[in-house]
């Protein structure tokens, strides 16, 4: 017997600035397992504080060997996500990491609604996501700052947490 497919799509006339953000982290070597773990719980009560703009996170399982995880976020607008991601708990994050990857990779992939795409990959040996495609070039300068991959106007509300010169 045929059945139908009840097929939808979605109404995004609400966000007209939407932010949808792939993350993930990939564990290098024996201790990133530590690090990863670690990361969960401190994620949970990120999001369970819920930032203003984050509209959504769901959890991501990219592969066993080697393992990584990740997430996808979607957000209400760039200055939401940039907010976030330059105040605590994000920024004491990202602090730790540049010091010490603690054995893993991360990377992160944003989409914009009002078009525009920017990426970042930290310590990530094999390729993953665009990487796969496009060239791979040194992140310095105004690499640092996703408001200038894209090149947005204006100055992000918050210092760069990491302390990187955004060129």
């Amino acid at each position: 017997m045929k059945s139908s497919v009840n097929r939808q799509t979605v109404d995004l006339s609400q966000y007209p600035d939407l932010v949808v953000i792939y993350l993930g982290m990939r564990v290098n070597a024996l201790a990133g397992i530590k690090t990863m773990l670690g990361f969960g719980p401190k994620i949970s009560s990120a999001v369970d504080a819920r930032p203003d703009g984050l509209l959504l996170h769901e959890n991501v399982f990219f592969s066993l060997f080697p393992p990584h995880v990740g997430m996808r976020q979607y957000w209400r607008d760039f200055d939401s996500l940039e907010n976030w991601a330059r105040s605590e708990p994000h920024k004491l994050w990202w602090q730790a990491y540049v010091r010490d990857s603690g054995g893993t990779g991360f990377w992160h992939e944003s989409y914009f609604m009002r078009g525009g795409i920017e990426a970042v990959y930290d310590d990530i040996p094999n390729p993953v996501g665009m990487q796969r495609f496009a060239p791979a070039v040194p992140a310095q300068g105004t690499m640092f700052s996703a408001r200038k991959r894209l090149k947005l106007q204006g100055e992000p509300p918050l210092p760069n947490p990491a302390g990187e010169e955004a060129g």
